[in-house]
């Protein structure tokens, strides 16, 4: 695992669909932070796996992979300097090849073996994805109030006739989350933009929360910059304003 470090600094890292973050907040615990970290970057493209450790030479570390380069470039990018957890996220592309963080993660697998594997894997995934579209699991995000993702909570419940928007105001009501979010997910999500006062969750109907803010100017802001945004592939957050 010696391979697993940063680069130094003024090396040329080739571009990769694997990226390096470090400086990470060590007192986290390594589901959560596993589990935050793709809560995070999964705005920026599919996230094949979200690896960290717990030695104490990978303490504060993780790589975050990527299906593609260019979703681990708009992360990198944009992500850079990042307060997460309290730390300023440093973010560059991982060094060494995936191969060698799946050696260290203990998943590696030779390259003849893996193309067998991955045809068989690829084929499972055709036959799940189309399943999935033919069950309307991938709903199309219009706007807040177009065509939106059902509620989890919903289920069952009786049509009832869509209301009128709550008008603009402080606190946002945020919908269609799913049932592993936790606040400090979204708390890392909403208080990078100014005004951020809480997150609250209602413990009897996961897929919701309220984030407020101190005033509606600020809310509004954060309301137009993660509207859709994804904590999983499946659900695209729907922001409105909180009625009062």
């Amino acid at each position: 695992m010696a391979e697993l470090t940063a680069a130094t600094p003024g090396s040329d890292i080739p571009q990769n669909q694997t990226i390096y973050i470090n400086n990470l907040n060590e007192k986290i615990k390594l589901d959560e932070l596993k589990k935050s970290l793709k809560a995070v970057f999964s705005q920026f493209g599919k996230i094949v796996e979200v690896l960290a450790f717990k030695t104490l030479k990978h303490k504060g570390q993780a790589w975050v992979v990527f299906e593609d380069v260019s979703s681990a470039t708009s992360a990198l990018r944009q992500m850079q300097g990042f307060p997460f957890y309290d730390k300023p996220m440093r973010i560059q592309y991982a060094k060494t090849k995936s191969d060698v963080v799946a050696k260290a993660d203990g998943t590696f697998v030779p390259r003849e073996k893996r193309k067998k594997s991955d045809d068989r894997g690829r084929k499972k995934k055709d036959q799940h994805d189309a399943n999935q579209a033919g069950m309307g699991l991938h709903p199309a995000y219009t706007s807040p109030y177009g065509a939106t993702p059902p509620l989890p909570y919903m289920a069952g419940s009786k049509a009832a006739m869509p209301e009128a928007p709550a008008p603009p105001n402080n606190i946002l009501f945020v919908q269609n989350l799913p049932h592993q979010t936790t606040p400090m997910m979204l708390q890392m999500l909403f208080c990078q933009y100014p005004g951020f006062k809480e997150v609250r969750m209602v413990e009897a109907k996961p897929g919701i929360a309220f984030v407020e803010y101190e005033n509606e100017i600020q809310s509004t802001v954060a309301m137009q910059a993660l509207q859709g945004f994804k904590i999983t592939a499946e659900n695209p957050m729907l922001i409105t304003y909180a009625k009062k």
